[in-house]
């Protein structure tokens, strides 16, 4: 699917003085009578060829570290196993407490925010912003032992997720290469074309006469062909699923989603963090946005007693207040399924919750993102998801490799590779060409690295279709035999 063309422009044609095409359909298969797609098959399969052959490298990448990514879960557990677990004991301390003992060890930077232990056995976190050396849009992680105060250590954390060093140094560099804002085109670029060439890949697999997508008792390029198309065709609805969630939080495709969602009053909510009484809360303590310190007025404990209260169960978040007419935010952080998403504001002079905020109340399109997010980066559904995402990375770096090794296939060893014959949209008719131009546009607009480079592919192949034309070589359509 995803990489080179998925079938010959010819193939029941042989080459003049050369055996018949490893493609010669059967003589007993009945030729297909022509249906009212039928024009578009040609152009569909050069889309398909030239889009796989020219944007599969970024796919490999994305596939390799997508697949290391799968893992990078279950080996954070292993690596930082110390930090993340501790021996079960009889009570926990208060969280303050815990608070207090990690300031104790690592007085610099502001608290940013306190995970409490999840689960018995696990450690709670103190997140400290503004530590020299930790990068600026991270945090540094302080892991305390709920039981007895002990600092089991200190990583440099990134996310809502709550990644560690080894899965955050996997996670860039399937985002952006490690080469920040500009390498993230790469990864959008890679998104913006795997849908198109998943569903170009559809088109043509279903096309095919049935005696030739077999696999079972074939050779040579028919049976790379079918395993390329028969593993293409069971993967392409995970392909869509990644190409379209992956768009979601990319630089252009994702600002414009985004902008979308907005103007259609599905934007992801968030809860008024506004004090009810600031003027009370001023008195209180230093914000810690500026001292560094997490406790104000009623302090942790209460403010946590407050969200039990509202039913925020464990995994939460405390984030203290940001200034002194602020209050604190208590939210949910479970990203699995069933997804904890419910957040609370608390008054930090009173202690009374002063705002709700129930992810059964998101709007529709802000719960799909949310889910849709979770499933691509392998949370919603734990290890069973990792599985998948690794099935579907390992599945496309395959298709890769069998789509080169069908271009190879296509030259017959003199070459590599034959051209597809250019000017198939000119055997387009125009109650079919003008709608699909027309949704290539919007969708252009809306995803620009699809759309810019389809621009350029077209420009190009009309002007080198017109030297050809001029030279006496052009051949397309029909005469060029594309099936």
């Amino acid at each position: 699917m995803p990489t080179a063309s998925s079938t010959s422009p010819n193939p029941g044609s042989a080459r003049p003085g050369g055996p018949p095409s490893d493609e010669a359909p059967q003589p007993t298969v009945p030729a297909a009578s022509p249906s009212r797609w039928a024009p578009l098959r040609p152009l569909v399969l050069r889309l398909h060829f030239y889009a796989g052959v020219l944007v599969a490298p970024f796919l490999l990448v994305a596939a390799t570290t997508g697949l290391l990514y799968a893992f990078s879960f279950q080996a954070e557990k292993l690596v930082y196993a110390h930090e993340l677990t501790v021996p079960v004991g009889e009570t926990k301390l208060p969280v303050s407490e815990q608070v207090a003992a990690a300031r104790k060890a690592h007085p610099e930077g502001t608290v940013s925010a306190i995970r409490p232990a999840p689960e018995a056995d696990a450690t709670t976190r103190v997140l400290l912003s503004g530590v020299a050396g930790v990068n600026p849009d991270h945090t540094l992680a302080v892991f305390v032992d709920p039981y007895t105060g002990k600092v089991r250590g200190a990583l440099e954390q990134y996310g809502s997720t709550g990644a560690l060093p080894l899965r955050t140094w996997i996670d860039e560099l399937h985002r952006d290469l490690h080469l920040g804002d500009t390498g993230r085109l790469y990864s959008e670029f890679a998104a913006s074309w795997l849908w198109v060439i998943a569903g170009g890949g559809l088109v043509l697999w279903f096309s095919r006469r049935r005696a030739l997508r077999k696999v079972r008792g074939t050779s040579g390029r028919r049976r790379t062909l079918g395993l390329h198309g028969t593993v293409g065709v069971w993967a392409a609805a995970g392909f869509v699923f990644l190409s379209a969630t992956g768009l979601t939080w990319s630089t252009y495709a994702g600002a414009n989603i985004d902008e979308l969602r907005t103007s259609l009053g599905q934007a992801t909510p968030s809860v008024s963090a506004a004090a009810a009484s600031g003027g009370e809360h001023a008195g209180h303590g230093t914000a810690a946005g500026t001292g560094g310190d997490a406790e104000h007025g009623v302090g942790l404990d209460k403010v946590l007693a407050a969200a039990r209260a509202e039913g925020l169960g464990d995994p939460v978040e405390i984030v203290p207040p940001a200034d002194a007419n602020s209050a604190y935010v208590v939210r949910q952080v479970q990203r699995s399924w069933p997804e904890k998403q419910d957040s609370v504001a608390v008054d930090p002079s009173t202690g009374e919750v002063t705002d709700v905020l129930r992810f059964a109340d998101y709007p529709v399109l802000a719960k799909l993102t949310r889910w849709g997010i979770d499933l691509h980066t392998g949370i919603l559904f734990g290890l069973v998801n990792q599985l998948a995402l690794a099935l579907l990375a390992l599945s496309l770096i395959l298709l890769i490799l069998w789509g080169y090794r069908m271009w190879w296939q296509r030259g017959r060893g003199s070459s590599f590779g034959r051209p597809i014959p250019r000017g198939a949209w000119a055997e387009v008719p125009p109650y079919l060409l003008v709608p699909a131009m027309a949704v290539i546009a919007v969708l252009g607009y809306f995803v620009p690295l699809l759309g810019i480079p389809l621009a350029a592919f077209l420009a190009v192949d009309i002007v080198l279709g017109e030297i050809a034309h001029r030279g006496g070589q052009r051949s397309y359509g029909r005469g060029a035999g594309v099936k």
